[in-house]
């Protein structure tokens, strides 16, 4: 999904990353999905955030590595 101003960090295989777009989209939450397995550059940026996925940067600059106590 794209638009908003929220980003998020994931990988196909990553279990928290499917939950999270399941619950973002039933709960109608906009963001940029950024899948770090098909573009280095977003890899690289993933990387300077953190070392797991989901990488949630959220609009007002903050982080958060993982989902629901949930991280790949």
């Amino acid at each position: 999904m794209m638009t908003g101003s929220t980003i998020v960090y994931t990988l196909r295989t990553c279990n928290a990353c499917r939950q999270l777009r399941e619950d973002w989209s039933n709960e109608g939450i906009l963001y940029e999905e950024r899948q770090v397995d098909d573009n280095q550059v977003w890899l690289d940026e993933a990387r300077k955030l953190g070392d797991q996925v989901p990488i949630i940067v959220y609009s007002d600059g903050r982080v958060e590595v993982g989902y629901k106590n949930m991280i790949s």
